[in-house]
């Protein structure tokens, strides 16, 4: 019952800031939704014991992604005395979809018969993972690092610019 709660909790937090992310006026208030968005997607993995996910869902996007667009928004000059907005267009028939398609969700869900199977022992991944990147996939591992570092040396050669001789 009480991972019920939990879930129920999570998913709330994630549908409730995402409807903030798309729906709100202010480029800022969007932006710091969306790090509610993702903090609900990382406990929603973490509940189904995918703590590989959850650990990169924290680290790559809440960790990276959104602090660099939070910097981007916070340090472009005069951002709050323009008048961005998030405007929706034909709203009626984006929610006669939007309606219609939850309608068609909910007698597939009421519908189907669900099965009664006890859940299997969720058990974390990220031991299973890491002794796979080292055994079985070795060589496409190390062939990743090699071109994630030819691509950062060209990111390099590019930002310093051609040398003139």
């Amino acid at each position: 019952m009480l991972l019920v709660i939990i879930f129920t909790i999570f998913a709330a937090i994630t549908i409730i800031s995402a409807g903030m992310v798309a729906f709100s006026q202010n480029i800022v208030y969007s932006a710091f939704s969306l790090l509610f968005t993702f903090f609900g997607i990382a406990g929603l993995y973490v509940l189904l014991a995918a703590d590989f996910l959850a650990a990169t869902q924290l680290l790559i996007y809440v960790g990276g992604i959104l602090v660099l667009l939070l910097f981007g928004v916070m340090l472009t000059h005069k951002i709050q005395e323009v008048n961005l907005s998030n405007e929706s267009m034909r709203l009626a028939p984006a929610a006669i979809v939007v309606l219609a398609f939850l309608g068609l969700l909910s007698i597939a869900i009421y519908r189907t018969q669900w099965p009664t199977v006890p859940v299997p022992e969720l058990t974390p991944t990220t031991a299973r993972i890491g002794t796979l990147f080292m055994t079985d996939y070795l060589l496409p591992f190390e062939i990743a690092s090699l071109v994630l570092l030819t691509a950062l040396v060209g990111a390099v050669f590019i930002a310093r610019g051609r040398v003139k001789k």
